[in-house]
């Protein structure tokens, strides 16, 4: 076994491999980029080497600053992770020339997989079920015609060389196939410089099912048993499940075994996963073979018990396989959800910021069991690779953490996943987590109706509004302001009395508030008349009494005949209220704060988008008149300019050319009139 290993990652990945080189006794190396400085994975790890600026193209895949790092701290061995270079054959090539072992597979497997077409005509020769479809090289535009036609429409034209929904087109007429094939040869050609296309028979409504295998240098290889990926939103996966539901113990098997000549084909060594397209109740055809570790790898480990970077790291060393096919067993269901900072309501745009507050539920980080000894399984697994006060930057995948659940039976998986989400509160960049509430909630998948297009079938319901516990949430949010200002719950404090006392006995408060979901204002009437409290909203008037609960950012109230308690994380005069498994936010209006704002003449200029400082087109002392142009901003690859609201003095530019700013970070301030 390894003593001392380097980790060419970062976030949550990085993490997780960390633990189990801490739990097995192996010192661990984290790299780091400019932006990752105070990360949670340079903290994990024993020693931490810096590797470039905050780009992925100047540290994470500069595989020379790696292998350097790996040289100078003495590592023995590199763990690539997922993404950046875990499946890039010439950084895997560099490792074996600087005599330091590459955690994956061999340099061979890495390229016989990395090209769609010469992966098929393998899997093809090893007997594995394949796509009806034309994988050639001849390219000529009238043979690939003859083949579709042959092949049967709808068809798929896909880039050999592609990936990420890349070089795609579902052609449906033979008619239509000669401007779809030139249109998929230009993409081709512009993404991956190589505009060689193959067709398969286009699947409606298939799922995506995976098996998890494990090859030593020996000869073994055994599946780990399949996942469920199919829901998913812009090519990516949002909930994976392990086993995959539906499955007869006799189609489990043939796609195992399918897998594993999958492997063998290409001599594999280590974990990797073999994508299965699957139609109808038992057809199944080989998609593509990922070699390396998936993100959606703890679902595997807590339906087996089992730690799959232990079991990297075992035959990376030279050990055998520590179980035999017969030996690996599954128990219950497990399901995963990725919890991401991005915008559902705006196609998944990415979100950027601090998290100024971030809670999970209460689970651990990492439990599984020795090898070959299956372990307790947690209920509730997180696995994170932010801290709250972190920033989600744009350079990198914004996960903010993988939620996994574990249940004996799926459907108290789904109870157990339902829970663990409402108890999530983040508060900083938008995130999905409402968004996976309802999917997991929802008929098709709770009843295992699973397919690639489940979001974008049932768009309509998943994106419908809802109706909140508004009342109660305002309720708390009332709390949390009132006993801010000084206020106690029942009156029952002489300062408290004497604080608000009226020659009538009684006093009447308004609370002006804005819904920041929908942007709405409103006004709650808070009263107290002895020891008689009320609080009036859109003409009703209810009893109110509140406390303040035990914990940080704990409250109760009961407004009329509603009792509730929740939490409120106050940001500023931003109120984020989570109560009955929902979040809500208000703005206190503070209009003595307003008031002196408009007697100052102050003008606050905020960020519309994260992105980046382009242009700053004024200085301190510049006079402008409403509508100047002040700031040029650019994000998703468009310019955005920032114009004066009104006539004034700038008094302070707050970001610099190439700064990145967050959404709704102030850019500079504006003195009105």
């Amino acid at each position: 076994m390894f003593n001392k290993i380097l980790i060419a990652n970062r976030g949550e990945i990085a993490c997780r491999v960390a633990a189990t080189c801490k739990r097995l006794g192996i010192a661990s190396v984290g790299v780091y980029s400019d932006a990752d400085a105070n990360a949670k994975h340079v903290a994990a790890c024993d020693e931490a080497v810096h590797i470039g600026g905050a780009t992925a193209a100047e540290s994470y895949l500069r595989f020379e600053r790696i292998i350097a790092a790996a040289r100078a701290t003495g590592a023995q061995a590199v763990h690539p992770g997922y993404g950046f270079l875990s499946e890039n054959e010439d950084f895997a090539q560099a490792c074996a020339a600087a005599g330091i072992a590459f955690i994956g597979p061999p340099v061979e497997a890495i390229a016989a997989m990395g090209s769609k077409a010469a992966a098929k005509a393998l899997m093809h020769a090893a007997a594995v079920p394949l796509v009806p479809g034309y994988h050639g090289d001849d390219q000529d535009a009238k043979l690939l015609l003859r083949e579709a036609d042959a092949i049967g429409y709808p068809v798929l034209l896909k880039a050999s060389a592609g990936g990420g929904g890349k070089g795609m087109r579902v052609v449906e007429r033979s008619e239509d196939f000669a401007a779809a094939l030139a249109s998929c040869k230009r993409e081709a050609a512009s993404s991956f410089g190589n505009d060689r296309v193959l067709i398969e028979k286009y699947l409606t409504r298939p799922r995506h099912v995976e098996v998890q295998v494990f090859a030593d240098q020996q000869g073994g290889t055994v599946y780990l048993f399949d996942r469920d990926c199919s829901v998913q939103r812009r090519h990516q996966k949002v909930l994976e499940e392990a086993p995959a539901p539906g499955l007869t113990a006799e189609l489990r098997r043939a796609m195992g075994e399918a897998a594993v000549a999958a492997a063998r084909a290409v001599n594999y060594v280590g974990a990797g996963t073999v994508e299965f397209i699957m139609t109808g109740a038992s057809n199944f055809y080989f998609m593509e073979m990922n070699t390396r570790l998936q993100v959606e790898h703890p679902v595997t480990e807590m339906v087996t018990g089992l730690d799959l970077v232990e079991w990297q790291l075992r035959v990376a060393s030279g050990e055998p396989l520590p179980l035999t096919q017969t030996q690996l067993k599954l128990e219950g269901h497990a399901i995963e959800a990725r919890i991401y900072a991005e915008h559902p309501a705006r196609g998944f745009l990415p979100s950027t910021g601090t998290l100024k507050h971030l809670r999970m539920p209460e689970g651990v980080e990492f439990t599984v069991g020795s090898p070959g000894v299956p372990g307790s399984r947690a209920a509730v697994r997180i696995d994170s690779g932010v801290r709250e006060g972190d920033t989600i930057t744009p350079f990198y995948d914004p996960m903010i953490a993988k939620l996994i659940v574990h249940g004996a039976t799926r459907a108290e998986a789904l109870a157990r996943m339902s829970r663990a989400l409402r108890a999530c509160e983040v508060v900083g960049p938008y995130t999905n987590v409402e968004f996976l509430q309802r999917i997991v909630n929802s008929e098709p998948f709770s009843s295992g109706d699973l397919d690639t297009g489940l979001i974008e079938r049932h768009h309509a319901a998943l994106f419908a509004p809802v109706k909140k516990p508004f009342r109660e949430a305002v309720a708390l949010a009332c709390a949390a302001l009132l006993t801010r200002e000084g206020g106690t719950a029942h009156g029952a404090s002489p300062w408290d009395a004497l604080s608000h006392w009226r020659l009538n006995g009684g006093y009447t408060q308004t609370l002006a508030w804005r819904d920041v979901e929908d942007e709405s204002a409103f006004a709650v009437t808070f009263a107290r008349d002895g020891g008689v409290q009320t609080l009036e909203h859109d003409s009703q008037r209810d009893g109110f009494t509140w406390w303040s609960g035990t914990g940080a950012h704990e409250f109760g109230a009961t407004i009329g005949d509603s009792h509730v308690t929740g939490r409120v994380f106050v940001d500023g005069d931003v109120f984020h209220v989570f109560c009955l498994g929902e979040a809500l936010a208000f703005e206190w209006q503070n209009l003595l704060a307003h008031a002196a704002d408009a007697e100052h003449g102050e003008g606050r200029l905020t960020a519309p988008m994260p992105g980046k400082v382009i242009a700053v087109l004024v200085e301190p002392g510049t006079v402008v008149e409403k509508g100047t142009p002040l700031i040029v901003m650019e994000a998703m690859k468009m310019e955005h300019t920032i114009g004066a609201p009104a006539a004034g003095t700038v008094s302070e530019v707050l970001y610099s050319v190439g700064d990145q700013v967050a959404d709704g970070a102030q850019l500079l301030v504006l003195d009105v009139g």
